[in-house]
């Protein structure tokens, strides 16, 4: 632990000096942004303000936490392919971004200091969590299907997991009427490092499937079979999950998922083999198809899951430009004409880490609370047959159930019924129940309430201190959160009239969306930042994103496909109810009664 203290020790000399495109762009963006809000602009008005509010927030919004002093040598294999840990990624500083490495901040230091007692409990995380958060009534995100509730997860446990300590949980009192069926609340603490309030990740930073490939090399050693993934009676098996910790939260859409890249792998090593006419070593196989399946499955998550669930024509256009640039069609077929990502996209373009060491931070953890995501009822459609419909609930589909439940179905079968299904909203009162009362081992606990205490814990100002961290004006009164009248009102309620104390979960679900979004606005300037950040931080999507890493095959590969693709790769008697759709995370058609 001692080798994160002290002060940051890489810093890069420019970090105030843009550009002088970026200095003239960022002007009259801002100017747009404040006087119209870019939702409310036409298209190419709409990207130029959100390509300024991004170098506005490259420039005030990243902080360097300090990456520790290690040297060495790059070996061969680390110059070519991604390691287990996320070392060596950047081969001047080989730890950034490595698993257990800290997280990142977006918010400048003396204004993301972790909440002490009392107002650690102030209000109490679970009167937030039964006023504001308790689903009474499921309310559906009607232009998405749960697949996408599912891809989220699963890309989540790519990102980011904190470590909590075994002892000395925080401890409070059950409030009289609360129905809670055990004497106290009890909440594990984030284990920290010898720095108050700075975290560990035990997963990588980087954008790099470690879901399904790991962390470690322990870890990788358990899935692999020579060049491929282990898959076992149709899925991946169960021996490659810790429910009880690691994976608490794992079930049965996020088993699909990750056995659908799983396969895909596996379906990328039997196309290199054959593609590319040379001899491959086992490791230089799985380790070429990896590069490979974790660009596709960042190319899917830019160009059409984020474009699925923030649906408006501004950002829809911008997450492709993030890929593709100005033109699909031009960058594949002349490739990248310019060093400007706005012109030809990130991948293929210079690395650049824009003044900070790269690493995820709290701030994008903090937003990636999207649970209200997964309804509690199921009910699953058979593809090809008339058997009656089944219902589940999420409780039966969750933990060591998860891999077993989707055998019986068949990946299919739940694929397709995923496809058809709607997620829940992510507002206000949506908070699914079975996750208020989760049980993991012989622990109990409420996650929404552990959400809302997360933030506090460690550090993530509240919501209106957040919202002006981002560059918008502060909020005046709860009505300015929301024009629901009576969320308003429960709000004022809940925290005694302070507009300064509402939690950021709260405001965030709270919020009034532009069209199309499934998530606020002020959400969205973390990804504004981090979306491109993770792109263009990675020497496998920036500089090394060529034919000598990937080669050519797998290039086309990545350019050729889409989850679309994937699924109807693995599974083609999905293609009646997915055929005809556009997006393979919005609704699939229905063909059953």
């Amino acid at each position: 632990m001692a080798a994160w203290q002290g002060a940051p020790r890489w810093v890069r000399v420019d970090k105030n000096r843009p550009s002088l495109s970026t200095r003239l762009i960022r002007r009259p963006a801002g100017w747009l942004e404040r006087r119209f809000g870019w939702d409310k602009l036409p298209r190419p008005l709409g990207i130029l303000a959100l390509v300024g509010v991004r170098d506005r927030l490259r420039a005030e919004n990243l902080f360097d936490t300090g990456v520790p002093d290690e040297g060495g040598t790059p070996t061969t294999a680390v110059l070519a392919h991604r390691t287990a840990d996320g070392r060596w990624n950047d081969l001047d500083h080989p730890t950034m971004g490595a698993a257990g490495t800290p997280f990142g901040r977006n918010v400048a230091p003396g204004h993301n200091q972790p909440e002490a007692e009392p107002m650690l409990s102030i209000p109490d995380p679970r009167v937030v969590s039964r006023t504001l958060l308790t689903r009474d009534q499921f309310l559906p995100a009607t232009t998405l299907n749960v697949l996408a509730a599912a891809w989220l997860q699963f890309e989540v446990h790519d990102w980011f997991r904190h470590a909590n300590e075994t002892t000395e949980p925080y401890r409070f009192p059950k409030r009289e009427g609360d129905r809670w069926p055990r004497d106290e609340i009890v909440i594990e603490r984030t284990k920290q490092t010898d720095v108050p309030g700075k975290f560990l990740s035990e997963d990588t930073h980087w954008w790099d499937g470690s879901q399904i490939y790991g962390s470690s090399e322990n870890e990788r050693a358990v899935l692999r079979d020579g060049a491929r993934v282990r898959i076992e009676e149709g899925t991946v098996p169960g021996d490659t999950f810790e429910f009880k910790d690691r994976h608490a939260g794992f079930w049965a859409g996020w088993a699909a998922v990750h056995t659908l890249f799983a396969l895909e792998h596996n379906a990328i090593v039997e196309h290199l083999r054959r593609a590319e006419k040379r001899a491959w070593t086992d490791e230089e196989l799985f380790e070429t198809a990896r590069l490979v399946n974790a660009a596709l499955m960042a190319k899917i998550h830019t160009t059409e899951w984020t474009p699925a669930i923030i649906a408006h024509p501004t950002t829809q256009r911008g997450m492709r430009m993030n890929w593709w640039g100005i033109s699909e069609r031009l960058k594949r077929s002349c490739g990248g004409i310019s060093n400007n990502e706005v012109i030809s996209g990130i991948p293929g373009s210079p690395t650049d880490h824009h003044g900070a060491p790269y690493c995820l931070t709290e701030e994008f953890v903090a937003v990636y609370r999207m649970h209200p995501l997964i309804p509690d009822d199921f009910v699953f459609h058979a593809v090809e047959s008339r058997a009656a419909p089944r219902p589940m609930e999420f409780s039966e589909l969750r933990t060591d159930r998860a891999i077993p439940v989707v055998r019986e179905l068949g990946m299919a079968t739940a694929l397709h019924s995923f496809g058809l299904a709607h997620p829940g909203a992510i507002t206000l009162h949506n908070f699914p129940r079975a996750l208020q009362e989760f049980q993991r081992g012989e622990d109990l606990f409420d996650l929404a309430a552990v959400d809302i205490f997360r933030n506090r814990e460690r550090g993530v100002p509240r919501y209106n201190r957040f919202r002006q961290a981002f560059h918008k004006p502060p909020v005046r009164s709860f009505e300015e959160i929301t024009s629901n009248p009576a969320w308003a009102e429960e709000m004022r309620h809940v925290y005694g009239g302070d507009i300064e104390a509402v939690d950021l979960m709260i405001g965030l679900f709270a919020e009034d969306l532009p069209q199309g979004f499934g998530f606020s606005d002020t959400a969205f300037r973390v990804f504004v930042l981090m979306a491109s950040r993770r792109l263009k931080s990675d020497r496998f999507f920036t500089t090394h994103y060529d034919p000598r890493h990937y080669t050519s095959s797998g290039l086309r590969w990545i350019d050729d496909n889409s989850m679309k693709t994937v699924l109807l790769r693995h599974y083609p008697e999905l293609a009646p109810s997915l055929g005809p759709v556009d997006n393979a995370f919005k609704p699939w058609a229905r063909l059953i009664p």
